[in-house]
């Protein structure tokens, strides 16, 4: 598992694997929305939470169609699904690997360009907190988006048309956490609500993605 992990950790990470992708697209969304809405500084803070967090959820759909796509051409799934491994764990430890070269660097790039939106301190302290709750559950849920694309040509569109409404809530309690801490209020229901979802994700999902996988390999 570990050696496992590794690897795709070295396969995000080497030229032209992915790893940057995110965070500079995440980067030229926050950029761009300034020239779309204007440069009012109430406005661009009243819409900052939602921008943020919608540029770190598709910023986290870039990279999801390597998830399995890669080694389902080279034959490696075909041996990962036969090994002691459990498809599940193996499904679990790649979520866990595109968390890492995705999720973490969104989350921990977040607060910086929330500067570029007048972000405020306390609105940068419950982003990163959002962030760190909800973004495993984004990696979760693209895994089994990927797991049921898999083999499938040009399944980049399908794969984020199934992703998308599956993202709504998590968007919706990250943005609704960050606004309310931004405004001063207690942002414990929407963070509450947010780590169900993911702790949800996380308990159900792999199993749903290595069904679809088995699925995929017959």
């Amino acid at each position: 598992m570990i050696r496992l992990f590794r690897r795709d950790l070295a396969l995000a990470t080497r030229a032209g694997g992915g790893f940057g992708l995110g965070l500079a697209f995440f980067l030229i969304v926050v950029t761009l929305v300034p020239f779309g809405v204007g440069s009012d500084t109430g406005q661009l803070a009243a819409i900052a939470p939602g921008i943020l967090w919608l540029g770190a959820l598709l910023s986290c759909l870039l990279s999801l169609d390597r998830l399995f796509q890669l080694d389902f051409e080279d034959g490696s799934l075909d041996l990962l699904a036969t090994a002691p491994i459990p498809l599940e764990g193996v499904v679990a430890v790649k979520a866990a690997a595109h968390w890492v070269t995705t999720g973490l660097p969104l989350t921990l790039a977040a607060p910086v360009l929330g500067v570029l939106l007048n972000l405020s301190g306390p609105g940068a302290v419950w982003l990163v907190i959002s962030l760190a709750l909800g973004t495993p559950a984004l990696s979760m849920i693209g895994a089994f988006g990927a797991a049921l694309t898999v083999g499938l040509k040009r399944g980049g569109l399908l794969l984020s048309l199934l992703v998308l409404p599956l993202y709504i809530p998590t968007l919706i309690f990250g943005a609704e956490a960050v606004t309310r801490g931004q405004q001063g209020l207690s942002a414990t229901t929407p963070l509450a609500l947010m780590a169900a979802v993911t702790l949800g994700a996380l308990a159900l999902l792999p199993f749903a993605a290595a069904a679809a996988l088995r699925v995929n390999l017959r």
